[in-house]
């Protein structure tokens, strides 16, 4: 297509082979991967704007800027009980490029052992080995000068990185001092370096890499990734603004199919077909809302709704996992944050909670570990198997960032917990009965309700009292040699707070989330009973409807979500060519 905008009413009149719903991070992806095809024709439906000359997502130090803007769906949770009644905000992308647009741009992979539990649970191609092509396809790796990789301690295996993929991944070309002296404290503190920390183990600490153009200096996103360079394709429209309500089902003898989408443009309402499939790739708020907006889901809550009950599935929107996070503010020696051009990175460390912890400490968390009520018995084993003495994985994330509000001078520590007990859920809003005869449809403009769950109940307990113990490490650390001639004081939490019930309320009440919500569409490998999507993403119970985004994640990883995102995208595109090629056959 050309990169002038499409009409709706060209949209609609298109032979679609595949329509895509969501044109961020991984409905791009998959968009361009399909359209490589000529044969095949692919529309996408993204809610948000295209914003290629925005600066404020363009310009990696301009990032987070556009939280709470018209790029930003705005979402917030339901008061948590486990947070002292507080509500959080829970930023998702609404522009072409999706969340990739308004990320810290932050670029891992989690541990083996993670890709591999998914696989324990049935779900066949999806450990480890089976993704590994997925996430060197994605991207290109820069190479950094000898004299940064030397000074900057920049340790890799070119092995381990993809060289001709759309998303840009490279080192940062700006450190301040207080890379090297957190680096060395925590050398100092026994933590190992880990010069191979995208190969299978994050476990120790290293330097990050980010999705960052180092040609430009720019952001690299799903749009200025996959869509951009692709736009001119004659099989490829994207339509923006343009928000999703319904998948339009029809009901055969051997069940229901799904055949297109109806959508919202400017306040008028169309809609499309697609001959072979519909993909969802709206993200873990919006594909479990669109499923049930469209009668996939719990029957009580489709009921609870006013949606007519279609194709009975209790786990969509259920399973909903994220890192939870607290921040603890430094007042050090200002001189050691300085650097030129875009804001100084500094080390990332994950550390088992046996290397953060006592003994003691460890040996009663794993009692109370061990206690807890089995309500999936699989994924219960390999969370309580991550508490075996003998495991070493990721299990916190820290990582030391200047304090954005109060400029070189104060540093903070985030604490990210990575394996989560606490289960929460996404529903479309229930709605009061008298309403229920009058009232339209809602659509997915209407905001889902967020209950994450922080903190709640036995499962939420344990993650409380393992942030509240793995809180002090931080103060272990600015107490270590080089840290400790720079740091002055601890701001937050107040000298004060030490231990005990003082540090456990603080933790309730400055928890935040580290914005990555996976598993609401998880995968099931045992059938419709254990997930939403089978392993080859596909919809149980609806033909021709399948979901590629981070909520079909049946378990959290330890690692930030994009380059998975991505690699998630590439093997479902990839699928679904597979598909496409034995039905011709």
């Amino acid at each position: 297509m050309s990169t002038s905008p499409i009409s709706p009413i060209d949209f609609v009149t298109r032979n679609f082979d595949y329509l895509v719903v969501g044109g961020g991070t991984a409905g791009l992806a998959v968009a361009a991967r399909l359209s490589e095809d000529p044969s095949l024709t692919v529309g996408v439906l993204e809610a948000g704007l295209e914003a290629p000359k925005e600066d404020s997502i363009n310009t990696p130090d301009r990032a987070l800027q556009t939280l709470g803007t018209k790029y930003d769906w705005q979402f917030e949770t339901v008061p948590q009980a486990g947070l002292g009644g507080r509500t959080l905000a829970w930023p998702r992308g609404k522009v072409l490029g999706g969340t990739s647009a308004l990320n810290l741009m932050t670029w891992n992979r989690g541990n083996k052992e993670d890709y591999d539990a998914w696989e324990k649970l049935g779900n066949k191609g999806w450990g480890w080995n089976g993704l590994q092509p997925f996430f060197r396809k994605s991207e290109t790796f820069h190479l950094p000068d000898a004299e940064s990789q030397t000074s900057n301690r920049q340790y890799f295996n070119t092995q381990d990185f993809g060289t001709g993929g759309p998303v840009h991944v490279s080192y940062s070309k700006s450190y301040s001092r207080i890379q090297k002296i957190c680096y060395d404290s925590l050398a100092n503190l026994g933590i190992p370096e880990n010069k191979t920390h995208n190969a299978g183990s994050n476990v120790g600490v290293w330097t990050n890499l980010m999705s960052v153009n180092p040609e430009n200096n720019t952001r690299s996103y799903a749009s200025s990734a996959y869509y951009v360079p692709n736009s001119h394709r004659q099989n490829l429209f994207v339509l923006t603004e343009a928000l999703a309500q319904e998948i339009i089902m029809s009901q055969e003898s051997v069940g229901w199919t799904a055949t297109g989408i109806r959508f919202t443009h400017g306040g008028n309402s169309f809609t499309v077909s697609a001959s072979r499939e519909i993909i969802l790739s709206a993200g873990s708020v919006q594909s479990p809302q669109l499923l049930e907006l469209s009668g996939i889901g719990d029957p009580q809550v489709l009921k609870d709704a006013g949606i007519e009950v279609k194709v009975t599935n209790p786990n969509v929107g259920e399973n909903l996992q994220d890192h939870l996070m607290t921040i603890s503010v430094y007042e050090v020696d200002p001189s050691v944050q300085k650097a030129e051009g875009r804001p100084p990175e500094t080390p990332y460390c994950y550390l088992p909670i046996l290397a953060v912890v006592s003994q003691d400490v460890f040996e009663q968390l794993t009692s109370k570990v061990k206690a807890l009520e089995k309500s999936s018995p699989e994924k219960s084993e390999i969370l309580r198997s991550r508490f075996d003495r003998t495991t070493s994985l990721g299990q916190f994330e820290y990582i030391f960032k200047p304090e954005p509000s109060r400029s070189e001078e104060y540093v903070n520590i985030l604490q990210i917990l990575q394996y989560p007990f606490s289960r929460g859920s996404i529903h479309v809003q229930k709605q009061p009965e008298s309403e229920r005869v009058n009232k339209e449809q809602s659509t997915i403009a209407d905001n889902p309700r967020i209950d994450p769950g922080y903190y709640s109940g036995p499962h939420g307990e344990i993650d409380l009292e393992v942030m509240t113990e793995c809180m002090q490490f931080s103060d272990r650390l600015c107490r270590s040699t080089p840290l400790s001639d720079v740091v002055y004081s601890r701001i937050a939490p107040p000298p004060s707070v030490d231990k005990g019930h003082d540090l456990r309320d603080w933790v309730i009440q400055n928890t935040t989330t580290d914005w990555h919500p996976i598993g609401t569409c998880g995968m099931g490998g045992r059938g419709v009973h254990s997930g939403v999507v089978d392993d080859r993403l596909r919809v149980y119970g609806v033909a021709r409807l399948r979901v590629i985004d981070a909520s079909i994640m049946p378990l959290q990883i330890s690692a930030h979500l994009q380059a998975t995102v991505y690699a998630i995208a590439e093997k479902g595109a990839h699928m679904i060519r597979q598909d496409n090629l034995e039905r011709r056959i």
